[in-house]
């Protein structure tokens, strides 16, 4: 074994190298876990808004509390479900100079990326949402509307909530990026 490959062996199987795989893969298991969970309120959702339109537009009657679940259900899908988004490569990126990238600038990129925009903007959600929504829990706040649904301090619960799996998927993100930038590419493998 030559010299170059040796080391190139300690490196690969390092504890540091071993524990970011590690990382990884726990952070991915989860966002993947918590994205298929989330995913069933989208059924969820077409069924309450066929419900909403067959009551509003055959019976004639609407109810203020099936609109909020409608609006509930949305927000949760989309607050719970960003990371799973990320992980997937599904959020929205102008894509005209990004995919002629090589993997090693890619990932350059995806590094810079998280470190300067993802993890300040989330932690910066985190932190600004918590007063709005422990205020939000110390009051019970419920629907200011008659008929409205309680509980409304559990979906603020959900911002900070969804910003925190977006954080979690970031920091998978960039420990994925640092290793194709040390040479040792790691793929969503799960």
């Amino acid at each position: 074994m030559s010299r170059s490959r040796f080391l190139s062996s300690i490196i690969v199987n390092s504890y540091p190298m071993r524990l970011i795989r590690a990382s990884i893969r726990a952070i991915d298991l989860f966002t993947l876990w918590t994205g298929r969970v989330v995913s069933w309120l989208a059924l969820l959702l077409v069924l309450v808004v066929v419900y909403d339109v067959f009551t509003r537009y055959v019976l004639s009657s609407s109810s203020v509390g099936v609109q909020e679940l409608e609006w509930h259900l949305f927000a949760l899908i989309f607050l719970l479900s960003a990371g799973w988004t990320l992980q997937q490569d599904k959020h929205v990126r102008v894509d005209v100079f990004y995919c002629r990238l090589s993997v090693r600038h890619k990932a350059l990129i995806n590094l810079a990326g998280g470190l300067l925009f993802l993890i300040p903007f989330s932690v910066t959600v985190i932190i600004s949402s918590w007063p709005f929504v422990s205020n939000s829990f110390a009051v019970m706040e419920s629907s200011p509307d008659p008929g409205g649904l309680p509980w409304r301090f559990l979906i603020k619960a959900a911002i900070p909530t969804g910003f925190f799996l977006l954080l979690l998927q970031g920091i998978s993100g960039i420990l994925r990026s640092v290793l194709t930038l040390s040479g040792q590419p790691q793929h969503s493998g799960i």
